[in-house]
């Protein structure tokens, strides 16, 4: 576990740093803010397409290996981005990226809920989002400092940040019986059907949550914020970095009381708590005044994104119930990438035709969609107890 934290730390210290620079970027290729903020969905959407291939290769060759060659393809796929000439060869590159990401975030997501106690799968989602929370948090303030040497250069550094990861999974993990391939002398554990998954309610409401979940925060927030910070308040990569470190911020400082709490009030109210927060500060954000306003509310959208994000791997998790389910943690990172390829596109249309405030007033009506889904099922932590009595 400790693995995948350290792995997850190194992927978000250099996504963080990037993640400002690429739609700037791709206004540099003289571009609409519609196309820049497609450059986010290319990459999600080929996360979409490539899952169920992800799911197929875990069962193949284990978590560790899939990790480990998903984490090189994003890394090739980065370097390469760095020299793109014109905005196509830009698309290209980062939906190639895509295809990597999948692989290492299915495998790490299957190791997760196959090994995760009953008790405290909400603090283990937790310890699993703050290794990317930490590196979420100094990767846009380091990203401000990569910056100034170009729009190019923050991808130079998440190449080498990716390098790190892969060498750390793949070698601390050498020895993982959980993360190996299946063989006839080490098999799998019982496998979980995707139509068993769908016919329990927790999961359906966990698909309605993570699309909506990978809308806001995968999509609108990566791709909207600079443009935002660029288009209203005249601010450059540097200055849309700072903004998203205080999402991070907030993000950080919940983290790990969301996870005590999943696993001792429930998964249900944090969630509705968080997707609450989270529409709230989505309905604010247009009517930020200046950048520290807009950080301000970045700050508690992060709140809310730290106390529905752990609820979302410990639900996973419970259904799972240390069972084998490539297809059903393929399903669920799926719909987060199809929020995160729609609502770039459709958030990015929005903002060209009607302003900011149709652009993130969608995004709140949905995560307010998602916040009533869940009222009406029961808390996943049953599923787990009725695991461990059987």
């Amino acid at each position: 576990m400790w693995a995948l934290v350290a792995g997850g730390f190194a992927v978000a210290l250099g996504y963080g740093v990037v993640a400002p620079a690429i739609p700037q970027f791709a206004l540099e290729f003289g571009v609409s803010n519609f196309a820049a903020s497609v450059i986010v969905s290319a990459f999600a959407l080929m996360r979409l397409i490539s899952a169920p291939l992800a799911g197929y290769i875990v069962g193949r060759l284990g978590e560790r290996r899939t990790y480990t060659i998903g984490i090189l393809i994003v890394a090739g796929s980065t370097g390469a981005a760095a020299l793109a000439a014109n905005y196509t060869q830009f698309v290209v590159l980062r939906g190639a990226g895509g295809v990597g990401s999948t692989m290492f975030t299915v495998a790490a997501t299957a190791l997760l809920a196959k090994v995760s106690p009953v008790e405290s799968r909400g603090r283990v989602a937790s310890l699993n989002a703050a290794g990317f929370l930490l590196g979420g948090l100094l990767g846009p303030v380091l990203g401000g400092v990569v910056a100034i040497f170009g729009l190019r250069a923050p991808f130079v550094f998440y190449f080498f940040t990716l390098l790190v990861a892969a060498a750390v999974v793949a070698i601390a993990l050498r020895g993982s019986v959980s993360a190996a391939a299946p063989t006839a002398h080490n098999p799998a554990a019982e496998a979980m059907s995707l139509r068993a998954a769908l016919r329990i309610s927790q999961y359906r409401s966990l698909l309605v949550s993570a699309f909506a979940f990978g809308w806001a925060s995968f999509g609108v927030r990566v791709s909207l914020i600079p443009i935002l910070v660029a288009v209203s308040f005249g601010g450059d990569a540097t200055a849309a970095a700072w903004v998203l470190a205080a999402y991070a911020a907030g993000n950080a400082l919940f983290i790990f009381p969301s996870g005590r709490w999943n696993d001792t009030v429930g998964r249900k109210p944090l969630l509705i708590i968080g997707m609450l927060v989270l529409a709230a500060s989505y309905l604010m954000i247009p009517a930020a005044s200046s950048l520290w306003w807009l950080a301000g509310i970045l700050a508690i959208s992060g709140v809310g994104s730290a106390l529905a994000n752990p609820g979302h791997q410990a639900v996973l998790a419970d259904i799972l119930a240390f069972k084998r389910g490539g297809n059903v943690v393929a399903t669920y990172s799926m719909t987060s990438d199809l929020g995160g390829v729609l609502g770039p596109a459709i958030a990015g249309a929005a903002l060209d035709l009607a302003g900011f405030g149709w652009a993130f007033g969608v995004t709140a009506a949905l995560l307010a969609l998602a916040a009533a889904a869940w009222m009406f099922v029961p808390d996943s932590r049953s599923i787990g107890r009725a695991e461990t009595q059987g």
